[in-house]
Formats: C-alpha cells, structure tokens, sequence
C-alpha cells in the first residue's frame, strides 16, 4: 500500500497536520472576540467568531447551490472582507479556490477558467480601469462551458437587478445555506484530509499560457505558520496585506491569532 511521506529539514518545530477550517476553528475558539480581520476602505470589522460565522454561512451556501467536494470556484478580486471569507469558506467545504489576477484581461481570464473547469465564480464589480463584470459577460456562454454560477462583491440583493441575468450579488450564497447544507458541512469537517487540494495559483504566463499549481491545506497553513515564525510574529500582533489580493500566506499566519489587517 502506497502511503504518504514527508521530509522535514532541520528543526524542532513538527508540521501542522489540520485542515484550514480546523485551525480558524480552534483560533476562533480560543479567541472569540479577538479582532481577526479589519477592511479599513469599508470600515468592517469581524472578530475571530463573527469571521468564523461568516465562513461557516458562505461554506454552507455553496454546497447548497450545487458545489461538492473537489469542485473549482475562482475569485478575481482585489482584497476585500469577502475574498478572505470565501477563501476559508471554499477550505472548510472542500472546493477548491482558484486565485485569479487581478489585472487579467479577457482572453486570459477564460483561458484559465476553462483550464481548472472552474464550475463558479466571484467576481468585483470593478478594479483600476477594468469593469470586471462586462469583461466576463462578453464571454459568450458556450466558451465557458464549465461555469454555472457567477456572483459579484459589492452589489447589494436589493440592486441585483443591475447586474446581467447570469450574475448575483455575493450575499446570495450565504443567504442560499439551509438546514440540510450546513449538516452536510459539518459532516464534511470530520472527512476533509490536510492533505487535501484546496488552491490552484497561476504563474504570471511571461513564457506563455499561464500554468497552474495545486496547493493542498497542508502546503498553505505550514507556509504560513512557519514564515511568521521565521519573522518572530507573536500572539496578538496584527499584521497588514497591501497586496492587489489577499495571500493564503498572510491569512493562515493571522489563523496563528494575529489578524490581517
């Protein structure tokens, strides 16, 4: 029987072996009103139980819309609360999250949504010069043909009557959660393995297409553990990303309990 193995360098500290959703779990167990999150263009503030809440509702709803184990839903956005919420919340369901640039165009937005048979995605309304939303909806459908469902951040329910008929505002997946979708989570949190694919990256394409890596809860929540070790993070400590998207690796050290800012 063929098994897993790793090969760890020289060190004292053992590996993480949980799931994203198990660690924000215990993080949010041990810290419940702990600040984990704050979005200072929008002034919204979650602590580490509303933030977990927050997933939960979002994990819910995505399997209450269709999405299983395994699937792809992408996120081409700039940093904003929902991308970290449907990161962790993708984690907890087992989809896997497919991060997209944010200052592709088009063409190459298709290609990669096609490339994963991403079955999802969310979107912003805008970033810089790009109009997010009329980029993808001049996509014909049938050159899409892996992707059912498409929500966008930033439009309230009330006003989803602005966006093309094939799009819905985000608050739309947490709203669709039932009953049933969050048993069916609760029992996905006992199955779920570290070992598990949980994000695809892009590299940036300078040589050509653009190729995608597969990351697993093991690679990202270990990255991002060890690099705050390794830059003396301590509990308590907040920590900031001025990147154009949030990375797995600033969000799994604020797991650690230092939130992202």
């Amino acid at each position: 029987m063929t098994s897993i193995s790793y090969v760890q360098g020289p060190g004292d500290t053992p590996r993480l072996g949980v799931t994203i959703g198990e660690a924000l779990a215990e993080t949010a167990r041990r810290h419940p009103d702990r600040e984990a999150l704050v979005v200072r263009e929008t002034g919204e503030r979650f602590t580490y139980a509303a933030f977990d809440r927050a997933v939960d509702d979002v994990a819910a709803g995505l399997l209450a819309l269709g999405m299983r184990r395994g699937d792809r839903i992408g996120i081409w956005s700039p940093n904003n609360a929902e991308w970290a919420i449907l990161q962790f919340a993708s984690a907890r369901a087992g989809i896997i999250l497919v991060t997209i640039n944010p200052a592709y165009r088009t063409a190459e937005l298709e290609y990669v949504l096609n490339d994963v048979q991403c079955r999802a995605l969310v979107l912003a309304r805008t970033f810089k010069s790009s109009d997010y939303v009329a980029m993808l909806d001049s996509i014909p459908p049938d050159r899409l043909p892996h992707l059912e469902r498409r929500f966008v951040i930033g439009v309230p329910a009330e006003s989803a009557a602005d966006l093309p008929a094939s799009m819905a505002p985000f608050a739309t997946i947490a709203a669709a959660a039932t009953p049933a979708s969050r048993a069916t989570l609760a029992a996905l949190r006992a199955d779920l393995q570290f070992d598990d694919p949980i994000n695809i990256q892009f590299t940036s394409g300078t040589t050509g297409a653009p190729k995608g890596a597969t990351l697993s809860h093991h690679n990202i929540l270990n990255n991002g553990y060890f690099v705050g070790q390794g830059i003396g993070l301590r509990d308590g400590e907040k920590i900031g990303s001025s990147t154009s998207q949030v990375e797995w690796k600033t969000s799994s050290m604020a797991l650690m309990g230092a939130p992202s800012r």
